[in-house]
Parts: C-alpha cells; structure tokens; sequence
C-alpha cells in the first residue's frame, strides 16, 4: 500500500524563525520555498516540511520525534549549545550508541543518533568447533 515516507510535516507558528532554525541552525539543505510551504532534505528522498499554522494553535505534544542520525553527536550537540538550541535530553550513552534530543522553536522533540557501527557489538564470525592440535 505504501512504498516509503515521502514526508514529515510540521506545523510551525514562525515559519521565519522555524526556516532560520532547520536551515542555519541544524544545517538542512533548503528544497522548496513557498508562502505557507517549505520542503528540506539531507542526504535521501524523504522531506521534512514546515507549513504555518493558520488560525489553529500548537497544542504541545511530545509523542513524535522526528529523528537525524549524525556522525559525531559530541561535537554536534557543542554546536548546537554553542547556537543556544534548548535540549529536551542532553548527549547520553545508550546500548545503541550515543543519543540526545533538542527542540525547535515551536517545542517539537529532535532526536539526535549517533549509532554504535554493528561491529562493534556483533560477534565476528569465526569456527567455534574444535581446532587440531
């Protein structure tokens, strides 16, 4: 039925400051800009969208996080707190690798990943037989 996430929309009250924020702040390539719609991508197909708000109020609810998977998250998260960017979770250590979560202007959650390579906690695939002596 469905083939893939073509995008993940948010509704933004300052669609400036919500621009200024996903594309200066976080770095997100700039796609598409109209009055009341604004696309970015980063490496893939799948957007992240901003579309205003235009008589409805954000009501703030945190089950849904959109997600980046970054390379350095250490030096990512300085970044951000060197910009004044608001944690909801600052840089921790999880089984799967490092992890933290910051907000945008209008509260939305932003999950920040850097994954463990699977080496790292796989086992490397070797006889476990008895070997001849």
């Amino acid at each position: 039925m469905f083939s893939r996430i073509g995008a993940v929309i948010l509704l933004v009250s300052d669609v400036k400051k919500s621009l200024m924020f996903y594309r200066d702040t976080l770095g997100m390539e700039l796609k598409k800009e109209s009055e009341d719609w604004i696309e970015f991508v980063k490496h893939g197909s799948t957007v992240l969208a901003l579309h205003p708000t235009k008589k409805r109020k954000i009501t703030k609810n945190n089950s849904m996080l959109v997600g980046f998977n970054v390379n350095n998250l250490e030096s990512v998260c300085s970044e951000l707190e060197k910009k004044e960017v608001k944690f909801y979770k600052k840089l921790t250590e999880e089984p799967f690798g490092k992890h933290a979560i910051i907000k945008d202007p209008d509260g939305h959650l932003i999950s920040l990943t850097e994954i463990i390579s699977k080496e790292e906690y796989t086992q490397i695939p070797y006889y476990h037989g008895f070997a001849p002596a």
